[in-house]
């Protein structure tokens, strides 16, 4: 079986088990509108107005038009500390079931331009890897999992806009902020081996391409 098999099924497998889980949380009651806005004033602190992200000390990724499935998912990995980030451990801890929801809802109906920045002379060869992928890598088409818009599909994240240097530090460093409780594995595992097997300048190329998308 191909790599690009094997991390289809993967995919398919976490993609319906998120989705069970995802179900069984529909009965939690509708959050106060007064204490979302609240959440969301908040959020903005570092993700920057209409969820676009933010470049300072660190780059903050855009939130904005992510896939609501996909964000609740991550923001319970910080809460189970399955991912790695000292400042989201204690932001999320604090949400309620119901809080992640709406926070993902909201967001996932923002769409802002881009901020775009990043160096246009590497979007071609970003492309040409996330549609096609790099075989001598056994690196399939992002495009597999992402869509060929790069707005992803329930469990998978959009990508399209989201900021070039969040995405390159993300794939550079993706073994030592996800998956790391092994025993609760999740769709990171689908990424580990490619970001391993994707070079620095592929990845730049790649984060570049993405930031453009709208």
């Amino acid at each position: 079986m191909s790599i690009q098999n094997v991390l289809l099924t993967a995919a398919f497998a976490v993609v319906v088990s998120s989705a069970a889980a995802h179900a069984e949380d529909k009965g939690n009651a509708a959050v106060p509108r007064q204490e979302l806005e609240a959440k969301i004033v908040y959020c903005k602190t570092c993700h920057g107005l209409s969820g676009q992200g933010f470049r300072g000390a660190f780059p903050m990724p855009r939130l904005a038009g992510q896939q609501t499935e996909y964000l609740e998912n991550q923001l319970q990995a910080f809460i189970e500390r399955r991912r790695t980030n000292p400042v989201m451990f204690n932001v999320a801890h604090v949400l309620s079931p119901s809080m992640l929801t709406a926070l993902a809802a909201h967001f996932k109906d923002l769409n802002p331009k881009p901020l775009g920045g990043a160096p246009k002379e590497l979007v071609a060869a970003g492309k040409k890897i996330y549609d096609d992928g790099v075989p001598s890598a056994e690196v399939p088409p992002c495009a597999t999992c992402h869509g060929p818009e790069a707005k992803g599909a329930d469990a998978f994240p959009r990508l399209a806009a989201q900021l070039d240097d969040y995405v390159a530090k993300k794939l550079l460093n993706w073994s030592k902020e996800r998956g790391q409780d092994p025993a609760k594995p999740d769709n990171s595992a689908i990424m580990q081996p490619i970001a391993h097997n994707l070079t620095e300048a592929q990845v730049k190329a790649v984060a570049a391409y993405l930031s453009y998308l709208e």
